[in-house]
């Protein structure tokens, strides 16, 4: 069976806010098909967040993506950096505010552990 990744990738000026606001779950995640997610912060620089969710139709992945131009932000500013990043993931970061969004396709999981 495909599997899905909506990959979102950001910088987050305050870590314990943004979780607790992915914690609320605006887009409802659950009901949305997500049927996990992970999240990671950079090792080099813990306010860089990735986020993985993972869905079993490349359809639920994009209603969500979709979904993500949906939710309110704190600025005009932020909500075209986000629209920016959803209309084309290759954007510059400068104008996506270091936003990157993307959908992709796994084509290959093998677990390594011997």
């Amino acid at each position: 069976m495909k599997k899905y990744i909506l990959r979102i990738e950001h910088p987050v000026p305050d870590y314990d806010a943004w979780k607790a606001a992915f914690d609320s779950d605006p887009i409802g995640r659950e009901r949305s098909g997500v049927r996990r997610y992970r999240v990671m912060r950079a090792t080099d620089d813990p306010s860089h967040v990735m986020l993985d969710l993972e869905f079993d139709s490349l359809d639920e992945a994009e209603a969500v993506k979709a979904a993500l131009g949906e939710v309110e932000f704190d600025s005009a500013s932020e909500a075209e950096a986000v629209r920016a990043a959803l209309e084309d993931p290759t954007s510059p970061l400068e104008v996506t505010h270091g936003l990157r969004v993307r959908i992709t396709e796994v084509v290959e999981t093998k677990d390594e552990d011997g």
